[in-house]
């Protein structure tokens, strides 16, 4: 009995509809049904019916009455879906005009400018771009505000012991033992900037003029260093500071059990031991004095250092190899614990 009354209640009013609403509306009724009946048993609109419904919705007002399967708000959801693919589509191409776009390679030279300079400005980057031939826009600023910054400190140090490494010099002291159980003690001064050894000597008994003297031997009659480096050995005592005062230097102490903060000297005796000193016995003084200079001469003009960039101390050329093929000739060093190779003539 209701059945029948709302069909005749949806009668008489659709008598009083315009003729365009009831083909709108007949013709939105037969679409879902083809929905319906094409899509069973699993009922999924195709992109054909989501178009028909986003267009019925712009051309006729009444388009909810008849909607059955789906509610309104997918309906609109649909269109706002064709909104975005059809500004991603219209955004891939080209347009005259606007803000040029900024390629990943000037992207990625931005970033490495802003790491590698960090006091740098968007007006610095951008001139730097403009000299290597880049036509980019003066606005590089936000670009610069999404390049990763480096946590890491240890960078800024080594540039900052780079730009004063030349001034600085390390001396200290490591002992030897010999055949006899003996004890001998090696003094050396190295230089920071190239890794030079110098001054080298051995000694049984190191007391403070002997500590002065080494001193006065190893910059003779060159300007002095401007820094240094040393521990808090008893064996440095005041006679030994005031006396590198009188040399125009100024003597710097590490802390107490800090060896790391002479870590240039320190690592040098490393090399030394694992290069030579583990591999050998020494006999006595005059054989250990023996045994370092040449260690010395293949340090500074055969071993290639991490910290020059594999260069060696003394300045080592590169050898120029034919296109064919050459032959490799190796030169022992060190009685064959340590060999330079080098290109045949």
């Amino acid at each position: 009995m209701i059945v029948s009354l709302q069909h005749l209640l949806g009668w008489i009013a659709s008598s009083f509809r315009s003729r365009e609403d009831l083909v709108l509306e007949n013709l939105a009724l037969r679409r879902q049904l083809l929905a319906l009946h094409a899509q069973r048993p699993r009922r999924r609109l195709t992109p054909l019916h989501k178009l028909f419904w986003v267009a019925l919705r712009m051309f006729w007002s009444g388009w909810r009455k008849p909607l059955v399967l789906v509610t309104p708000r997918t309906v609109v959801s649909w269109r706002r879906a064709g909104f975005r693919l059809y500004w991603t589509w219209i955004s891939r191409f080209r347009r005259v005009g606007g803000r040029k776009r900024v390629s990943k390679e000037v992207r990625a030279l931005i970033f490495r400018m802003v790491a590698e300079n960090p006091t740098w400005g968007a007006s610095r980057i951008h001139g730097e771009l403009l000299k290597l031939g880049f036509d980019v826009s003066a606005s590089v600023s936000r670009w610069i505000r999404r390049a990763p910054r480096d946590p890491d400190p240890a960078k800024r140090w080594l540039t900052f012991l780079r730009n004063h490494r030349e001034a600085i010099a390390a001396m200290d002291f490591f002992t030897v033992p010999t055949l006899t159980f003996g004890v001998l003690y090696c003094i050396f001064v190295i230089s920071h900037d190239r890794r030079k050894i110098l001054h080298f000597n051995v000694t049984r008994n190191p007391h403070a003029l002997w500590i002065v003297q080494q001193l006065r031997e190893a910059w003779a009659y060159k300007q002095p260093h401007r820094f240094l480096l040393f521990d808090r050995d008893a064996k440095f005592g005041a006679d030994v500071v005031s006396a590198v005062r009188d040399m125009g230097s100024e003597p710097t102490r590490t802390a107490f059990r800090s060896p790391w903060q002479n870590g240039v000297a320190e690592r040098w005796v490393g090399s030394c031991r694992r290069d030579l000193l583990d591999h050998v016995i020494v006999l006595n003084e005059r054989h250990l004095k023996r045994l370092m200079f040449s260690y010395l001469l293949y340090y500074h003009e055969d071993r290639t250092h991490l910290g020059l960039t594999k260069d060696t101390p003394a300045g080592r050329a590169t050898e120029i190899r034919s296109a064919g093929e050459s032959k490799i000739q190796a030169f022992p060093r060190l009685g064959g614990l340590h060999h330079r190779y080098e290109v045949a003539a």
